[in-house]
């Protein structure tokens, strides 16, 4: 991972605004990229309402959106540099990967939410492992935001209210839950979709959140989070 934002000096660093527009313009690029994309294309009929491919792009952007909500929170209070840039990264990101995905979504034909969420993994291994029931009833909101590793209203809350080391290690924590909770859904896209770009991303997913992963834990690690 790498960035050329400044990280040591307090004096130098980007407003939380800048940020923020930066995030926008991604978001809104990735739109863009995917409308132009579309021009003069023909090819096999548009994944589906109950496909692999739709409820990932769901569910995933309402997972993406948390994750940029908690970078955002601790890019705008750390002092620890390497942590400055990873959250830089994790939101700008995944702002990107949500504007691809929401205009996905747009091109197919589908609104932008519904159905029950994790419901699309459930014929896949990956959602099997992840605790996901094959023909069960579906799984209720808590419960399946608790399966994609989502914080919790009250942790958003803690983590507003943290400050210093206390902020960085729990950010740290609830990150690193959340994108192993993103991981298993990147499985069974990969092994459900047939669509080439949302496979592309599956697997972008998956390479990135796991690079992340191993950074967050070695910060972890050096901060001396319990």
């Amino acid at each position: 991972m790498t960035s050329d934002i400044p990280t040591a000096d307090p004096a130098t660093r980007r407003p939380w605004w800048v940020i923020v527009l930066a995030i926008l313009g991604v978001a809104g690029l990735a739109f863009a990229i995917g409308r132009f994309s579309m021009f003069g294309s023909a090819g096999p009929l548009p994944p589906g309402e109950t496909s692999a491919e739709v409820g990932f792009s769901r569910d995933m952007q309402v997972h993406h959106a948390q994750a940029v909500e908690m970078a955002m929170e601790i890019y705008r209070k750390t002092d620890d540099p390497e942590l400055r840039v990873l959250s830089y990264d994790i939101a700008t990101g995944q702002s990107a990967q949500r504007g691809e995905m929401f205009d996905w979504l747009v091109q197919w034909g589908v609104p932008q939410g519904g159905g029950d969420m994790m419901a699309w993994m459930s014929a896949s291994d990956a959602g099997h492992d992840h605790g996901v029931p094959a023909g069960a009833a579906p799984l209720g909101q808590d419960q399946a935001m608790a399966l994609m590793g989502m914080a919790s209203g009250t942790e958003l809350e803690q983590l507003r209210a943290a400050e210093g080391q206390e902020a960085d290690c729990l950010f740290l924590d609830l990150m690193i839950r959340h994108h192993e909770g993103a991981l298993p859904m990147a499985d069974a896209l990969l092994e459900l979709g047939s669509d080439p770009r949302a496979l592309q991303l599956a697997a972008t997913i998956r390479t990135g959140q796991s690079a992340e992963l191993d950074a967050m834990t070695s910060i972890q690690q050096r901060l001396g989070c319990g």
